[in-house]
């Protein structure tokens, strides 16, 4: 039986203040700009994938930013239109869409239910400037990555990366996907989910390309794990990015069990140690960067 339903709609107003972030373009209108969303409208739904779409009255607008439940995306804009899924959680969603020129920032904000399971696993990987390719690279553990005698084979981890968008034990990788074209430079985002992740140690890297005279930018990724239950963890990195070519790790998720996990973030927490992170953590996290920069661990 589907789950009933609660509405609410409201132009001009959102859940959360409004924020300008540096590096993100704003329009030339010296009127605020009015968004206006077409989908979703009096909705709820059993699809995992929730279509935001809409315009802003200023076409010069470009990207706006969309928050689905706290995660946020930069979308681009065609003439002031705007449309993309995004993952819908399990129960009440909340999507806020802002637009930003030089007269101020205006919103948009609908709200409802989604009957579907939620995602144990989830990351999105967006950047702050257009034009950049910041691939998002995922390393799953699987059965042979702890050896009989206790250490670690990171040759042995499932990449899951823009060639490889699927892994054997169920994790999968959408592009970045806007007006129908498929993993083009700009702000993304790139998402990863996994429905049923396993025991062990998950890497999350990005791998910097810019393109033109795009000197750097700024990566953003959203991490949550076990959505929508009493474990629920949540952790948002940001990471500049400046030499084409790097790859860094932004963060790991170690999962013990079907609730609980731990999220390690380098250069902001102390570092793990014991079960299950590896002896030679440092090593391990060298071999991975090695692969992706090499292009092995296919």
């Amino acid at each position: 039986m589907l789950a009933w339903a609660v509405i609410v709609l409201a132009a001009g107003a959102a859940a959360e203040k409004p924020s300008r972030e540096v590096g993100i373009p704003t329009g030339k209108g010296a009127q605020t700009p009015v968004v206006t969303l077409s989908a979703p409208a009096g909705w709820w739904t059993v699809d995992r994938m929730l279509l935001v779409e809409g315009r802003v009255s200023d076409p010069t607008v470009d990207p706006v930013q969309v928050s689905v439940n706290g995660d946020r995306y930069l979308l681009r804009t065609a003439d002031g239109r705007f449309s993309r899924r995004f993952p819908a959680a399990s129960g009440r969603n909340v999507v806020v869409v802002t637009a930003t020129n030089r007269g101020g920032t205006g919103s948009a904000q609908a709200s409802g239910y989604a009957r579907v399971p939620g995602v144990p696993l989830k990351a999105v990987l967006t950047s702050d400037m257009d034009g950049v390719y910041t691939d998002l690279h995922v390393y799953e553990p699987t059965r042979d990555t702890v050896r009989p005698n206790g250490s670690f084979d990171p040759s042995k981890m499932q990449h899951v990366w823009w060639l490889h968008t699927a892994s054997p034990s169920g994790g999968t990788l959408l592009l970045n996907e806007q007006n129908g074209d498929f993993d083009q430079p700009g702000y993304g985002p790139y998402l990863y989910v996994h429905r049923a992740p396993q025991k062990g140690l998950y890497l999350f890297a990005t791998n910097y390309w810019p393109s033109g005279d795009k000197p750097h930018t700024v990566a953003m990724l959203d991490l949550t794990v076990f959505e929508g239950t009493a474990g629920e963890l949540r952790r948002r990195v940001r990471a500049p990015l400046a030499t084409p070519g790097t790859t860094r790790v932004l963060a790991w998720v170690a999962i013990a069990d079907a609730q609980k996990a731990t999220v390690y973030v380098p250069g902001q927490d102390p570092e793990p140690s014991g079960p299950p992170w590896p002896r030679d953590f440092r090593g391990v996290a060298a071999a991975i960067l090695k692969q992706v920069d090499s292009g092995m661990g296919e």
